[in-house]
């Protein structure tokens, strides 16, 4: 991993911080977003106590053109991107209402966020990919986007569609070195998780302890795994 080029998007706080620190103790260099600059700053320098080199750029990646800025601000800096991490989504109205109540400007927000942005991001990053003929991008999915459960809404469908994007560049990419991976990193102790399940009773995972499997996809070992779905829960079996 290390002077790898590891992109991170949503890296201001819960598994997008995780990774960020995970990667910086690994020699990588980091260009992580947010649109939360304070959140961001915190992690940047974060990460700089542990040696790593730190590219940060508050962006809202919905949008095409702060797509654009983070990315050519990046490739102007490491030169190639090795490693991206659709990590950057949002819950949605919370308490999460049925669908039948759920308000048509946030069910299109959350999608756009959680969903397009992941494929414009991706757009984006492949070409640079391609012309080295080498790279790995990991999107991040959860249990409600390989089934459909009640009450999740907008965020669920979001995550199916994220699973839809993995599978279909994938496949599309699937004659190159470039390859495109899934992560459900399960229940995690996070803002996010807090929001959706607010009297949860039972023991969730801190983001720090579902960091290995993104690190093995990352990695050169991942090489030829191309289109798969992988549970944070089974990293010690890798």
């Amino acid at each position: 991993m290390n002077k790898k080029v590891v992109m991170i998007t949503g890296a201001s706080k819960g598994l997008g911080r995780a990774l960020t620190l995970a990667f910086a103790k690994e020699g990588a260099r980091l260009a992580i977003c947010s649109r939360s600059e304070e959140g961001l700053i915190k992690v940047k320098e974060e990460a700089v106590r542990l040696g790593a080199e730190v590219l940060a750029v508050t962006a809202d990646i919905s949008k095409s053109r702060d797509v654009e800025r983070f990315i050519a601000t990046a490739e102007e800096a490491y030169g190639h991107i090795d490693v991206l991490i659709n990590n950057a989504s949002i819950l949605g109205p919370s308490p999460m209402p049925l669908l039948l109540d759920y308000p048509e400007d946030a069910f299109s927000a959350v999608l756009h966020i959680n969903a397009v942005s992941s494929f414009l991001v991706t757009r984006r990053v492949i070409p640079g990919m391609l012309e080295r003929n080498d790279g790995s991008i990991i999107n991040v999915t959860s249990e409600v986007g390989h089934t459909g459960f009640a009450g999740w809404g907008a965020y669920g469908i979001s995550k199916f569609a994220v699973e839809g994007l993995t599978e279909t560049w994938a496949d599309e990419l699937s004659e190159t070195n470039v390859r495109v991976n899934m992560v459900d990193p399960g229940e995690m102790e996070t803002e996010m998780h807090q929001m959706a399940v607010p009297d949860c009773d039972y023991p969730l995972a801190k983001p720090e302890d579902v960091v290995g499997i993104f690190l093995y996809l990352a990695s050169s070992k991942s090489a030829g795994i191309n289109g798969q779905r992988f549970e944070a829960q089974l990293e010690e079996e890798l």
